[in-house]
């Protein structure tokens, strides 16, 4: 089912939570929905599931009008946060539920259960009760609930933010597993990057009410279309610096640290003040022709596989770097070249009233 989003505005009161807000989601595609709170995202998915009604806009499911309709006469499937699961039913029950408010016959009940339960991986939990189960199982019952509708579009509401680390990690690939085996439309909201992108096919970043880049996962984090989406998909240095050359070929920007060659970009001119960033796993140990910095450590973080350094690049200037499976130790005060591959950089025009700060 094709989900299409066109000019949509929702307000509560004067506040306006939505601003023109327009997106296509394909037949299929595993969606998210991302940004810090308050940026809009969770009103966008309860407006899509119809508990909000947009004061402005379009909203179609396929090449049907979902304006007025109420929730549930749009066939969406939803998870919430909490898992809303009746505590005083069992686990079938509580997947039926939504059966038999659409009163569905008892033969295809039982088997609708069945097959959801088994998607889920919940078969032998069937008769137990939501307080015998792990958050984790819970979870799982959530799912076969919004699943044995067969909803046309499934919305999920920042699932997995109640379960520990280990947890959202193999609920994830149970999300992706279930995914790939129902191919539901789906909707996912989370502030989870990581999440994020590890899951999604393409994403939107939301920022104030308004989407502030649509993409697919590598081009979102590799390529973001400004600090603030770079600053949110991971973390990211920043070096206050100036065009001093443009051509075909490329930019040179001038920093306190060191002279940038970057690649091209026709907006930026010479003498334009920019924000030079790079991620932490960018930054490489060793003396290189282009875009090197000299640096002294500050602080030194091991964490096993990798060791996290932040380094003093100039007198009022720290940047974060990353090593993947260190072997030499390395100290405070130990200095050291470091470099950053062009590509590996990104380049926006200084925004108005922003001064870019290190990492």
């Amino acid at each position: 089912m094709r989900v299409s989003i066109q000019n949509l505005v929702k307000k509560f009161g004067e506040t306006v939570a939505l601003k023109n807000i327009s997106l296509e989601i394909e037949p299929q595609e595993l969606f998210f929905l991302l940004g810090p709170s308050g940026c809009g995202k969770t009103t966008l998915l309860r407006t899509i599931a119809g508990f909000y009604q947009p004061d402005d806009g379009t909203l179609r499911f396929g090449d049907k009008t979902m304006n007025g309709v109420p929730p549930h006469q749009r066939n969406t499937g939803m998870v919430f946060q909490n898992y809303a699961l009746w505590p005083h039913m069992t686990v079938a029950d509580n997947v039926a539920y939504g059966l038999e408010v659409r009163k569905v016959s008892k033969t295809e009940m039982k088997q609708r259960i069945q097959e959801a339960l088994a998607i889920v991986q919940m078969e032998p939990y069937a008769s137990r009760m939501p307080n015998q189960l792990s958050g984790g199982q819970q979870q799982r019952v959530a799912l076969a609930r919004a699943l044995v509708i067969k909803p046309d579009v499934l919305l999920l509401d920042e699932p997995l933010s109640n379960l520990d680390a280990k947890l959202r990690l193999e609920m994830r690939e149970e999300i992706r597993r279930i995914h790939e085996q129902t191919r539901i439309t789906t909707i996912y909201v989370t502030h989870d990057q990581k999440e994020a992108l590890s899951l999604a096919k393409r994403m939107a970043i939301l920022r104030d009410g308004r989407i502030e880049q649509i993409g697919d996962p590598r081009t979102v984090y590799r390529a973001p279309n400004s600090r603030f989406v770079a600053d949110f998909i991971g973390e990211t240095n920043w070096l206050s610096g100036t065009v001093t050359a443009t051509d075909a070929d490329g930019l040179q920007v001038r920093t306190e640290s060191s002279l940038f060659q970057a690649p091209p970009q026709s907006a930026l001119r010479i003498g334009q003040s920019v924000s030079l960033g790079f991620r932490p796993e960018a930054v490489e140990i060793g003396e290189q022709s282009i875009n090197q910095m000299k640096a002294s450590i500050a602080h030194v973080t091991y964490l096993g596989e990798v060791e996290q350094y932040e380094l003093q690049v100039g007198p009022q200037v720290r940047i974060k770097a990353c090593e993947l499976n260190p072997l030499a130790i390395r100290q405070p005060g130990e200095e050291m070249a470091i470099f950053v591959r062009p590509h590996n950089l990104i380049v926006h025009a200084t925004e108005t009233g922003s001064t870019p700060s290190p990492a």
